[in-house]
């Protein structure tokens, strides 16, 4: 069996990398974007779509709480703002033989939407 260099960056690696910055940037980009009760469905399939657009990505899932949008939306003009808390993401990334399966969730505990990693998927020989 060959040894592995502790040092050497491998498809476990590259895949974490790719599924931290896929949320980051599905964060980043779509947090404070104009939101209401009519556009909640099509911001998710943006999002999706967006997200879906990059490499190593082979699906993402968003979900917009509805009751979070309703509770928060602007009395005169009937919206408000995407916020992490509204917030719930499912993205599976796959590097070579590698699987990541990483989400997004707001953790109340933290009061915090929390970037995490689910799963981990590896090939073997």
């Amino acid at each position: 069996m060959e040894k592995r260099n502790p040092r050497e960056v491998t498809d476990r690696d590259n895949a974490l990398f790719e599924a931290g910055i896929k949320l980051g940037a599905l964060y980043h980009q779509f947090a404070g974007s104009p939101l209401s009760r009519d556009s909640v469905v099509s911001m998710e399939h943006a999002i999706q779509k967006s997200i879906s657009a990059q490499p190593f990505v082979e699906s993402v899932r968003v979900e917009i709480d509805r009751n979070k949008v309703a509770a928060e939306l602007n009395e005169t003009f009937r919206y408000t703002e995407l916020k992490g808390a509204m917030l719930s993401v499912t993205v599976i990334v796959r590097f070579k033989t590698a699987r990541v399966f990483a989400s997004l969730r707001f953790d109340d505990e933290l009061n915090y939407p929390l970037m995490r990693i689910d799963n981990i998927e590896e090939e073997t020989d």
